[in-house]
């Protein structure tokens, strides 16, 4: 196999592949690929444990590789998953916080290994973007007091 040219690796402490196959289950264009075993003892396991896993997610190249509990996922990485619709928005935040995960502000939550997603529709990215400046204010506002994102909300604050 021949990995990507580049390819986002996440850090897990020994949850990579379950991680990997609730992405694939998930998520449209992802799966999982390789699952590797330690050749040896590391530092955060034994010989024959899981220690990485080729996966993809939204078509994204990744590595999940089980380092151990020395770091965490924090928000300065998130994946964007750009939503068309209510359905699909509340489909991707309810499967990442109802299995673990925990919801944030402004349509960011995270999975219950600490990863951070930003589901974001489409209609939001338009309307904090408006051209009309007063519009993408009240967008932008209404969006700050949301948790997901509720895309008749933002159409109605657009509208005024």
């Amino acid at each position: 196999m021949n990995p990507a040219k580049n390819t986002i690796c996440l850090w897990y402490d020994g949850a990579a592949e379950e991680a990997a196959r609730f992405y694939a289950d998930t998520f449209p264009d992802s799966s999982v690929g390789a699952v590797h075993r330690a050749p040896g003892d590391f530092p955060s396991g034994q010989v024959g444990d899981v220690l990485t896993v080729w996966f993809t997610v939204l078509g994204i190249p990744c590595l999940g590789l089980n380092g151990g509990a020395r770091f965490k996922h924090n928000e300065a990485f998130s994946f964007q998953v750009a939503t068309t619709d209510q359905a699909e928005t509340d489909r991707y935040w309810n499967a990442i916080v109802g299995n673990g995960g925990q919801e944030s502000a402004c349509g960011w939550c995270k999975d219950k290994w600490g990863v951070s997603w930003q589901i974001t529709p489409v209609a939001l990215t338009r309307a904090v973007s408006n051209p009309d400046p007063a519009v993408a204010k009240r967008a932008f506002e209404a969006m700050m007091g949301m948790t997901k994102i509720d895309i008749a909300a933002i159409e109605a604050a657009c509208r005024g």
